[in-house]
């Protein structure tokens, strides 16, 4: 189910095919999860003994429920892979701030669940995570002009204790809007 996610050069010329790609992608990703069990919590009997892969993937195929903040927000995860995550976000005029640009709030959201989700790919059955620190640079406004950024996170390491991941803010074109670093706790999950 793991689709190949290019991400162009930042010195590549913008190109309206790979704007029209992940819109087609991002048009897949929705049908599949608006007619699978919609936004929520999985439940320990809908997991069973997935690993943080298995629940991800199943997540993706709209199988399990995915996170109400995508909602919210107007993103969407749409490539999960062995400590890869992409999300791609639809940033608009509910996302700005008083002086007409994204909100480094929305930002930090899209980065911080590419991270983590990264992270979760790595996860025993059993297992879970926590972020203990956050670092995000932004480094370019989103205007009204950017129709879509994705965010895609990988892990630097996944440790029993500790896991680290970074992600990156980009739009179709290549261009860089924030860079962001993560580490997470990882430990067992209480039982029941």
């Amino acid at each position: 189910m793991t689709q190949t996610t290019t991400t162009p050069s930042p010195n590549a010329a913008p190109r309206a095919s790979d704007l029209e790609r992940w819109l087609a992608e991002e048009a897949a990703v929705r049908e599949r999860l608006d007619q699978g069990v919609g936004p929520g919590v999985a439940t320990r009997a809908q997991i069973g003994q997935k690993n943080g892969l298995e629940m991800m993937q199943a997540m993706l195929r709209g199988e399990l429920p995915y996170a109400p903040i995508a909602q919210t927000l107007d993103f969407s995860l749409i490539d999960i892979g062995e400590g890869l995550a992409v999300f791609q976000g639809r940033p608009g005029p509910q996302h700005f701030n008083p002086m007409g640009t994204v909100h480094g709030g929305w930002f930090a959201t899209l980065l911080d669940s590419a991270l983590g989700c990264a992270i979760h790919t790595r996860m025993l059955p059993g297992r879970g995570y926590t972020t203990a620190e956050l670092g995000i640079n932004l480094v370019k406004a989103i205007t009204p002009k950017v129709q879509r950024v994705r965010a895609i996170g990988q892990v630097i390491h996944c440790g029993r204790q500790l896991a680290t991941a970074e992600a990156r803010l980009v739009g179709p074109d290549g261009t860089l809007y924030a860079h962001a670093t993560t580490t997470c706790l990882v430990f067992d999950l209480p039982a029941g």
